[in-house]
């Protein structure tokens, strides 16, 4: 048997309300064991105490603080246009772990490394992602009307992103995808050893993640 059959893998879209209604739902109807998500330690801290940094802040970091600074904003601006901030699945999660005295971990890859690999990508990928990123900020963004219709359309831009960015859909989509996973089966191990003979674990990722976290949690035998 598979690791599958102890995760119930929740895909969201970060600033979507229906996902955070989809986290509430699932978390109260599973009474899971465990509930893992898709933030690291530093991500964790942050969201627990927000502050936005400044962009003199972001520069005082180099590159990697230019580099986050964008994606945040970026984030914040999505979260305005589409009715929640980013992340509010994931504190929707966190407050029930709370509530429920529920074990909770976090699963995804530390956002320096992730910051220090997207560095790294070919200069036209480099080019193309601040152009598009500066994009959100003009004003033909979708109204939140239409914002229901992008769950359907997330696997079409998924593919789309693949193939525009090969070397960042690896390192942000495929390898953490790796990492969440072998987090996943060792959380499983863990409950195991304490003597929980079927664990049962709910995992809040972004839909991007899910089908390929289940597909190498398949991949895992007992």
């Amino acid at each position: 048997m598979s690791y599958l059959r102890y995760v119930k893998l929740i895909g969201t879209m970060h600033v979507s309300p229906r996902s955070r209604e989809e986290v509430r739902r699932t978390i109260l109807e599973e009474k899971p064991n465990a509930i893992a998500v898709e933030l690291d330690r530093t991500r964790f801290y942050a969201m627990q105490n927000p502050r936005r940094p400044s962009f003199e802040d972001a520069l005082k970091f180099g590159r990697r603080g230019l580099v986050q600074y964008i994606l945040a904003k970026v984030e914040e601006k999505l979260g305005e246009e589409f009715g929640m901030m980013p992340g509010g699945e994931m504190k929707e999660a966190i407050a029930l772990a709370q509530r429920f005295g529920i074990p909770l971990a976090v699963i995804d890859e530390n956002i320096s490394i992730i910051t220090a690999k997207m560095l790294k990508a070919p200069l036209r990928e480099k080019i193309m992602l601040l152009l598009e990123s500066l994009a959100v900020f003009l004003p033909f963004l979708p109204s939140r009307e239409e914002a229901s219709n992008l769950m359907d359309e997330y696997k079409f831009m998924m593919l789309q992103f693949k193939r525009r960015y090969p070397y960042l859909f690896h390192v942000l989509v495929e390898e953490r995808n790796e990492i969440m996973a072998h987090n996943l089966k060792a959380i499983v191990d863990d409950l195991k050893r304490m003597g929980i003979k079927k664990p049962k674990i709910v995992a809040i990722v972004g839909l991007g993640h899910k089908k390929g976290i289940e597909r190498i949690l398949n991949s895992y035998k007992d």
